[in-house]
């Protein structure tokens, strides 16, 4: 199982295709705050929702300097379908190796229904201008999630 990140540790760099197959890294956002978010699927209900509250909630979040990358495991195309069904404007990017996600803590064991198995944890890690963790959240619920993260900001 994978190491969570702590406050103050140097964000782990990345480089990613996105929905439309462009390579996107972490050092791209030098400068910005990055609210980096983990999650199971694309096109399913839990993540769909987060998706969508992201979306929502851009501009107050881009006008407090922050930008928002949503990875998940599938593969860019699935991203593309998710992105114009659902009209989101978050980047997604495609981690299918999960090495991305692995390295952010992000996939471990899970319980569902009493089963245990390997997973992606919904996490969200937020990333200050110098490429440091500011906060490291996992076990996030779908749901109101993004109402807290920026409650919690002070945004």
């Amino acid at each position: 199982m994978s190491e969570r990140l702590q406050p103050g540790d140097t964000a782990p760099a990345f480089t990613l295709p996105d929905a439309d197959g462009t390579e996107v890294s972490l050092a791209d956002h030098k400068g910005r705050k990055v609210i980096v978010y983990f999650y199971p699927a694309a096109l399913t209900p839990g993540c769909t929702k987060q998706a969508c509250d992201f979306t929502d909630n851009l501009d107050v979040l881009a006008g407090a300097g922050y930008d928002v990358i949503g990875i998940s495991p599938d593969k860019p195309e699935k991203l593309a379908k998710f992105r114009e069904k659902e009209s989101l404007k978050v980047t997604l990017l495609a981690d299918p190796e999960k090495t991305v996600t692995e390295a952010y803590g992000a996939y471990g064991e899970k319980k569902n229904y009493g089963k245990t198995y390997m997973g992606v944890i919904r996490s969200t890690v937020i990333v200050d201008e110098e490429g440091k963790i500011e906060r490291a959240l996992y076990n996030v619920r779908a749901t109101g999630h993004v109402a807290k993260i920026i409650k919690d900001l002070g945004i």
